[in-house]
């Protein structure tokens, strides 16, 4: 096979451009043979890394983790549903009994036990919740404070529309979208809790089209001594980041129901889907670089922007941005074989690439996925390396025979309000599904991992589950 092209320096050696070729020249090392074979996911490995995290405790190194618990476990509970693998009763309790100490009375979790609240770790252990955890006594779920989660959030909000990450702290895009998914998986989704929150969302990105941290706002003084925000003019701060803008675009599509039904009277805040594919598509990496994804322009390939990279292509492609769309009528014998059907939409990115990124690269020998090699495996890595082959594997898609199902079923419970805000939430939520004989799956079989919900990085069984409990519904299996 032919040496893969280097990525061009422009005639100017920088420690950047060297690092680049360095970074290529190991990548190479792991380029396979046939690129239609990789190395098969590495199951067991994975499984028995993640089975010592969990049973034996993590290495020393994680002791800076240590307002991070509810994520380390997190990444190690859904790494092992994207692999298909259940914990056994005991397992789940411990779990569930660890999560609900780091719950703080005031509302939110805290990143351990005593800790003070903060929406990151909040997302995680619910999210870790909605994995492990069941209904009734000592299940916990319904040991989670609806009521001061509530308040806890209203209590972070900001005059932009926007929140602070925890009491006394920064606001970031991160924690916004933890606190938009937590509000939704719990059902406490309110007007007031989501005012302001499209247009602070669509002021964060930047002029490459992804999106940045934040964005500054800025409040002209009135003659009665009020402020009014000037929508105009809200510079985002800092570069475009493959982790805010996913959580940006995440935040974005699970808002539109509230902007169809609680639109502001001025002008609609608005992004620019297609200056935010380019910027997406050029951070896929070359041949040499195996395919992976980087998070910034300029960087180096990491196999956790498999999931905040290749993830939005799905959610661009719910908003008829992209390739690759998902139908709810397969085409008929009579019509056309797969082959012909292949190339009626064609994909903006390679998934194929991703996938022999993460298998021929993301993998390390001793179990457990990384950013690159020669780095080490980490539970963050190992979870966003999984998710990402899952993206590439799976054509996840908004399904309007799935919606129309399931709100043919809708029940109006009394006593609720924002029942229309409530509904459309719900339904716009459990609308995905995934495409029967969409997956494409590089190498075996046998590399075949678990489908995730494209918004909240759960488990479509997962989602489904712990929503139907808190929204109150059944919904039966459609035919």
């Amino acid at each position: 096979m032919a040496y893969p092209q280097r990525s061009p320096d422009d005639h100017y050696v920088t420690d950047t451009s060297d690092l680049q070729l360095e970074t290529e020249s190991i990548l190479y090392k792991h380029l396979p043979t046939n690129p239609e074979s990789p190395p098969p996911l590495q199951r067991n490995q994975h499984l028995q890394f993640l089975v010592k995290n969990l049973v034996q405790g993590f290495p020393s190194r994680y002791i800076s983790q240590d307002a991070s618990q509810p994520w380390l476990l997190f990444w190690t509970l859904q790494s092992f549903s994207v692999l298909g693998v259940a914990l056994d009763p005991d397992s789940k309790q411990k779990a569930i009994d660890t999560i609900m100490t780091w719950q703080h009375p005031d509302g939110g979790f805290g990143g351990g036990p005593g800790q003070q609240a903060h929406l990151l770790p909040t997302y995680a252990s619910v999210c870790a919740l909605a994995i492990v955890g069941r209904p009734g006594p000592g299940g916990g779920w319904d040991q989670i404070d609806r009521e001061m989660m509530y308040n806890f959030f209203m209590s972070l909000k900001q005059p932009d529309g926007s929140f602070l990450v925890s009491h006394d702290a920064e606001v970031d895009v991160r924690g916004i979208y933890c606190l938009l998914v937590v509000a939704h998986l719990l059902d406490i989704l309110t007007p007031d809790l989501l005012d302001g929150t499209p247009a602070f969302i669509a002021s964060c990105q930047t002029y490459e089209g992804g999106f940045s941290c934040a964005s500054q706002p800025y409040f002209s003084a009135e003659a009665d001594e009020s402020t009014v925000l000037l929508d105009e003019l809200r510079p985002p701060l800092g570069e475009a980041h493959g982790g805010y803008t996913f959580c940006a675009l995440a935040s974005w599509i699970v808002l539109q129901p509230y902007l169809r039904l609680h639109g502001q009277t001025g002008p609609r805040p608005f992004v620019d889907y297609r200056k935010l594919m380019r910027w997406l598509v050029l951070l896929q990496g070359n041949t040499i670089e195996l395919g992976g994804f980087r998070g910034r322009t300029n960087k180096l390939v990491d196999g956790c922007y498999s999931w905040w990279v290749g993830g939005c292509f799905t959610l661009l492609a719910s908003q008829g941005i992209g390739g690759g769309h998902g139908r709810d009528v397969e085409p008929t014998a009579e019509a056309q074989d797969e082959s012909e059907w292949d190339d009626v939409e064609e994909p903006v990115w390679s998934k194929l690439s991703l996938q022999r990124y993460i298998l021929c690269a993301g993998q390390h020998p001793s179990g457990g996925l990384r950013d690159k090699p020669p780095k080490p495996a980490d539970s963050y890595h190992t979870l966003y390396c999984l998710v990402g082959l899952s993206t590439a594997q799976h054509n996840v898609y908004l399904s309007q025979a799935r919606r129309a199902h399931i709100a043919a079923q809708w029940r109006s419970p009394p006593g609720y309000t924002n029942e229309e805000l409530r509904k459309t939430s719900f339904l716009e939520a459990l609308s995905w599904a995934e495409e029967e004989g969409g997956s494409h799956i590089l190498g075996s079989s046998a590399n075949r991992v678990n489908a995730t919900h494209p918004i909240f990085s759960l488990t479509m069984t997962h989602t489904e589950a712990f929503m139907l409990h808190f929204y109150k519904q059944a919904i039966s299996r459609s035919k």
